[in-house]
């Protein structure tokens, strides 16, 4: 039996890019095996039931770990953390204790452990920031997945870009281009305490004024589509870049979103605006403004052709859901 043919363990399958997988293998026909904290076959504290769920499983994903999408004070700083570390360390020891572990290893991460920059785009080969918190995350998270010894196990980090479809990132956007609000978001230089600057929690301004820093994005098709290209192809370990190798800017992402919903204008967010509506709504402007110009250039070395290369096409399809739903809705 090949590998992809037996069962698939999935860690943190509850969410949006992890829902989306399992609904993509059970329709056909493949047996998942679910880790999670309150929903799943097996919790986080029950070591003897993982290492079994693991035995002669074809594949292991993991996409554990609390949001970012909330303010980083001490207390949400420590559950960002932890909570990747420690379910990577933990499934390691699974692995480590099965008797037949599954051969692939594909755990999340973030391309966010780039740096901004608007002379070149990222790749693998790319070094990593050096600054911030959100980029000791992912260096430790990475850490956790590929130094433990784990002979015959291939390993990848998917360093995951802002992923599109209906119930992601895209979802509020849509909304803002509705309510006429759908411009560009516009850097600029920003105070910061002397606790968030040690904390490196401090957005720097990142020199992409006007909507110019660059967004880079993967339709959830491309997630499932690209985690099936690494189950199967031997050449495909070590950090892999997920997503489009189109990137846009900011205000090209707006004009395209405002066009897919037909609303003809749209008004900018300068950063003041955009630092009182996260402070409202807890979260960081960090995830609006960083510029993210990151190529999948191991994907594409592989082989990997995108079902979604271009944003037109991408927003397009995920209007076109949420419109499909809204219609099912009413009919219901």
């Amino acid at each position: 039996m090949t590998a992809e043919a037996r069962p698939v363990v999935i860690a943190g399958g509850s969410g949006f890019m992890g829902a989306a997988l399992v609904d993509a293998w059970r329709d056909r026909g493949r047996e998942v095996r679910t880790i999670g904290r309150h929903a799943g076959d097996i919790r986080w504290d029950d070591a003897d039931g993982m290492r079994r769920a693991l035995d002669g499983a074809g594949m292991l994903v993991n996409l554990a770990g609390r949001s970012v999408n909330c303010r980083y004070d001490t207390s949400h700083r420590e559950e960002i953390l932890s909570s990747r570390l420690g379910t990577t360390q933990r499934l390691a020891e699974a692995m480590a204790g099965s008797i037949a572990p599954p051969p692939v290893w594909i755990n999340a991460s973030s391309a966010t452990v780039y740096g901004s920059s608007h002379t070149a785009a990222s790749t693998e080969d790319s070094p990593p920031d050096d600054t911030g918190f959100s980029v000791g995350v992912v260096r430790d998270w990475e850490d956790a997945l590929f130094s433990p010894a784990l002979p015959g196990v291939r390993r990848a980090a998917l360093r995951t870009t802002i992923v599109l479809g209906d119930g992601g990132a895209l979802v509020p956007m849509l909304a803002l281009a509705r309510w006429g609000v759908g411009g560009a978001q516009w850097d600029m230089p920003w105070p910061a305490s002397r606790a968030r600057r040690e904390a490196g929690t401090a957005y720097p301004y990142s020199g992409f004024p006007f909507g110019r820093q660059w967004f880079s994005w993967v339709h959830i098709d491309d997630v499932v589509g690209a985690v099936d290209a690494i189950e199967t192809t031997d050449a495909l370990s070590g950090p892999i870049n997920l997503g489009t190798p189109h990137p846009v800017t900011n205000a090209e992402l707006m004009r395209v979103i405002r066009s897919a919903v037909g609303m003809p204008f749209g008004l900018p967010a300068p950063r003041p605006v955009l630092e009182l509506g996260a402070w409202l709504i807890r979260t960081e402007t960090e995830l609006l403004l960083k510029s993210r110009w990151v190529l999948p250039e191991r994907l594409l070395d592989a082989g990997y052709a995108f079902r979604y290369p271009r944003i037109e096409a991408a927003i397009d399809d995920v209007v076109a859901q949420r419109r499909r739903a809204r219609r099912g809705s009413a009919v219901a």
